[in-house]
């Protein structure tokens, strides 16, 4: 047997190779024949239709003329969208290829926003928290971010409880292979993510059963009350809180929990951001909130790559952070992974979509058919973004790092000189050997928050999330794609997200 050992090793050591040579990804052509022969046909008859309204124009006179002209917009538009489903694409990713490589994997910031805690009650965004700091990932490789575009001391207090209660739920996580990370959706009675049946996995289910209620009736009970009766002792933190303005208070920027030791399988960074408002200095709805998010987390983290997500849009499938990097790393030119857009799945919807306000046709069809062509639109949520793109760079312009001066560093990014370094060594593609400590770098968060820090600059304009749309996700993605980049799309089983709910108008 020792004999037959020696002679299988060399065809082992092969095959292991061979493993780390198979991609990380695969591109998938739709190839729907039927269908567009029915589309062709479709067009032929629209076509004809046309045609036979033009021959026949002299003796019908003006109704015909706008009949004619109504159907001929129509089949513009209806050519237009079948043109973008012409060739539909998806994206097959295998995250235990990229786990089976044992390279370092890259840090990654991850972003939540918020706007109000009475519309987007903060039980919903605590869950969005926490499944993010559940992801299958190294804990020392993440860093997660949360705007508070209300300065609410009750979003602020949750967060503190929450980063209490993850010291529970994320080991618990990992240890029993949940896959509904949210809590709230795992203890509805609708998971069935983990399929250990021992006593010892039932013992503490009940315990973390009761850890949850207790989590979430401290907050609802805050939420009910006053500041005055948030069930938190830290007077000294709520300070900063006090008599202060939604629309107009300084910049907060609060460490909550640091992964001080670097610890993998830990609870990774969670910091609080509530960018300075003042009444005159316009504010930019969420995309100026995203913009404090990149500077705060380029002083303090510095992530190659960066997750956006609603604050009601919890994680579902708990290697989706793998499932982008499988795209990020394994892509073979750099113009194609300007960023991962996922799906918005919408959680408690009607089935088969009746109203169509879940977005399964935009998604699954026409999406599909966009990837096919440059790529999807950026969707405003569930997308991994590149920092280097954020900041300008075009994929025809590699060495923009080596054209810019100190000055015209500051000229861009801005007067902050933790954060034109920073942004210099994103654009180089330059790393530090370990993940910043948040800590450190308060006072330069503080700087790079305030209302008046962009002045100036390139920010809004060239540079981050664009300014001048309310619809700020549509316009940023088309600019990132007019500079030459390509995006991705990726929808894996089970659904990367949920939607909890669809909220309009919260940007104040």
């Amino acid at each position: 047997s020792l004999h037959l050992y020696y002679l299988s090793r060399p065809l082992l050591v092969c095959l292991s190779m061979a493993n780390l040579h198979l991609p990380l990804y695969e591109r998938v052509s739709h190839k729907n024949s039927i269908a567009r022969a029915v589309e062709l046909l479709i067009l032929s008859l629209l076509l004809s239709l046309l045609a036979y309204r033009l021959l026949t124009f002299p003796d019908h006179g003006f109704i015909w003329l706008l009949a004619f002209l109504c159907e001929s917009w129509f089949t513009l538009t209806w050519a237009i969208l079948v043109s973008t489903k012409w060739n539909p694409v998806h994206y097959d990713t295998y995250p235990d290829r990229l786990l089976n490589r044992k390279v370092e994997l890259p840090p990654v910031d991850m972003f939540v926003t918020t706007a109000d805690p009475v519309l987007e009650p903060p039980i919903i965004t605590m869950n969005t928290v926490l499944s993010l700091l559940a992801v299958e990932y190294p804990a020392d490789r993440l860093a997660c971010y949360v705007s508070d575009d209300g300065g609410s001391p009750l979003t602020f207090s949750s967060l503190v409880e929450t980063s209490k209660f993850a010291q529970l739920w994320v080991p618990f996580c990992k240890k029993y292979g949940v896959q509904d990370r949210a809590p709230f959706r795992y203890f509805s009675g609708e998971s069935t993510s983990s399929q250990d049946v021992s006593p010892e996995f039932h013992e503490e289910w009940k315990k973390m059963k009761d850890e949850y209620e207790k989590f979430s009736q401290r907050i609802e009970a805050a939420a009910k009350g006053s500041v005055d009766s948030l069930p938190y002792q830290f007077a000294g933190e709520l300070a900063d809180f006090c008599n202060i303005n939604r629309g107009n208070h300084p910049a907060i920027v609060k460490v909550i929990w640091e992964n001080r030791e670097a610890v993998s399988n830990g609870v990774p960074h969670l910091i609080y951001i509530s960018r300075e408002k003042r009444p005159k200095h316009p504010h930019h709805f969420k995309a100026g909130a995203m913009n404090v998010l990149t500077r705060v987390s380029g002083v303090m983290t510095n992530a190659p790559f960066m997750l956006n997500v609603d604050c009601d849009m919890f994680v579902n499938n708990p290697t989706v952070v793998l499932q982008a990097m499988c795209v990020m790393l394994g892509v073979k030119n750099p113009r194609d992974s300007a960023y991962v857009q996922f799906p918005q799945c919408f959680y408690g919807g009607f089935k088969d979509d009746p109203f169509g306000n879940q977005l399964v046709v935009l998604f699954k069809y026409v999406g599909r058919g966009i990837v096919g062509i440059q790529g999807p639109c950026y969707a405003g949520t569930g997308c991994f973004h590149t920092r280097k793109v954020i900041y300008g760079l075009s994929p025809d312009d590699q060495e923009i790092s080596g054209k810019l001066d100190e000055q015209a560093l500051q000229k861009t990014f801005g007067s902050s000189m933790a954060f034109t370094k920073s942004a210099a060594q994103a654009l180089s593609g330059t790393r530090t050997k370990s993940i910043n400590s948040p800590s450190s770098s308060i006072k330069a968060a503080l700087q790079v928050a305030g209302c008046s820090y962009e002045y100036g600059t390139k920010w809004g304009d060239e540079v981050g999330w664009m300014y001048g749309s309310t619809t700020e996700d549509v316009l940023t993605g088309l600019v990132i794609q007019g500079r030459g980049w390509r995006s991705t799309f990726c929808s894996p089983e089970p659904p990367a997200f949920w939607v909890v709910h669809l909220l309009v108008g919260l940007w104040p």
